[in-house]
């Protein structure tokens, strides 16, 4: 598996650097453009939520992209994540693949 030893761009930091700060938008105004509680943006922006399905389907319809660009900005912040933590390595190298299980 191809991972970097820089750990990815966060969600919260490409929603804020890259759609909000240039759009002038505040945690207010998206929360409403995206018709979910102020708190649900504020934990998105400061990495306290995780972008679900429901969630890339909203952002991508408020800012005309697409959901996989959420979902994929996501899971590489995920992988990386637990690639680089040591009790999570160890539990993913206890795992036998099956040509060696038997």
């Amino acid at each position: 598996m191809l991972m970097t030893e820089r750990k990815p761009t966060s969600v919260g930091e490409i929603l804020i650097e890259e759609f909000m700060l240039p759009l002038g938008l505040t945690q207010a105004a998206l929360a409403e453009a995206m018709g979910v509680p102020r708190k649900h943006v504020n934990d998105l922006c400061n990495d306290r939520r995780n972008v679900t399905a429901a969630t890339a389907l909203i952002l991508a319809r408020v800012f005309g992209n697409s959901p996989e660009f959420w979902l994929n900005a996501q899971r590489r912040g995920d992988l990386w994540a637990v690639m680089n933590s040591p009790e999570e390595r160890a539990r993913i190298e206890r795992a036998k693949p099956f040509s060696t299980a038997a």
